[in-house]
């Protein structure tokens, strides 16, 4: 199980059976989920049935600290959408541990993502003792790029896969970002 971190702003906390509502709502907002997957919404049933079960099983499989992090504004206790530190399994990426988050629409432009970001980024190098995190995102996904590159990571290369469901965009590949310990460690002093 993940322990809980804290960032200026945030709890991140281990998902539970009672975040099926908010975790229904944030994967089945057509914003959240139009560079994600197939571009499309993923119905309650399924997040009720796979995706909310799947994120509590790897608690108990992945190593410690590792797994999707329910993220809340410290103050108010609102879900703002959660960020993860797993084995590397997006569409192009060859193994490491890989950086992923999805925020509320009402949430985006207010820095929640770079801060949670850049709060695992610190746990995977200074927690867990990791040397490299991966991130990988569609290239017409500008928002994302952008956080990726505040919270320190540095592109890497653009890669074209075949989609069975090709998205919006799809066409101009995907990007693989890259953050070193090494780096990090010079950039944050």
């Amino acid at each position: 199980m993940p322990t809980s971190l804290e960032t200026r702003r945030m709890l991140l906390r281990p998902f539970t059976e009672a975040d099926l509502d908010v975790l229904a709502a944030l994967h089945g907002d057509p914003q959240v989920m139009r560079y994600i997957d197939t571009g499309l919404p993923v119905p309650r049933e399924v997040v009720e049935r796979e995706t909310l079960p799947r994120i509590i099983r790897e608690y108990r499989e992945l190593p410690p600290g590792l797994g999707r992090f329910a993220a809340e504004e410290r103050e108010s206790g609102v879900f703002l959408g959660w960020f993860a530190l797993r084995p590397a399994d997006s569409v192009g990426l060859s193994g490491g541990i890989e950086l992923g988050y999805r925020i509320r629409p009402d949430a985006w432009g207010q820095g929640f993502a770079t801060e949670g970001a850049r709060g695992l980024i610190r746990h995977a190098f200074l927690g867990l003792g990791l040397t490299e995190v991966v991130a990988t995102t569609m290239a017409v996904n500008t928002a994302s790029r952008r956080v990726l590159e505040k919270a320190g990571m540095s592109y890497v290369r653009s890669f074209v896969e075949d989609f069975p469901v090709p998205i919006e965009g799809a066409e101009h590949g995907d990007l693989e970002y890259v953050v070193r310990r090494s780096g990090w460690d010079r950039r944050t002093g």
